[in-house]
């Protein structure tokens, strides 16, 4: 299986292509739609990595492939300003989880 990115901007997309992953840049609602449906039609991609921002703005289309489809797992990646989650997400996560303050 392989991973494909969808980006919001050329230096994440850049970064990605010199580790040997394919991807997009996206710049549109129905840009993303188009290609997130074209990725999903293609079995041999396993995981779709997309920027957080690009996630965060378009949260309808993504969760719906997210709530609705076993595969392509997919993993939201901060691009090059950095992850707009707080610095202890993991920690709290975890906490919430299991109820066990680490």
């Amino acid at each position: 299986m392989r991973m494909f990115l969808i980006s919001d901007n050329v230096d994440t997309y850049t970064g990605m292509r010199l580790a040997g992953v394919d991807g997009v840049v996206i710049h549109s609602k129905e840009h993303l739609k188009q290609q997130l449906d074209k990725t999903i039609a293609d079995k041999t991609i396993g995981v779709i990595l997309i920027t957080e921002k690009l996630s965060s703005e378009f949260p309808d289309i993504i969760n719906d492939v997210k709530l609705n489809r076993k595969l392509p797992l997919i993993v939201e990646i901060p691009d090059r300003h950095g992850t707009g989650r707080k610095p202890d997400f993991i920690t709290s996560y975890v906490n919430e989880a299991i109820g066990i303050k680490i």
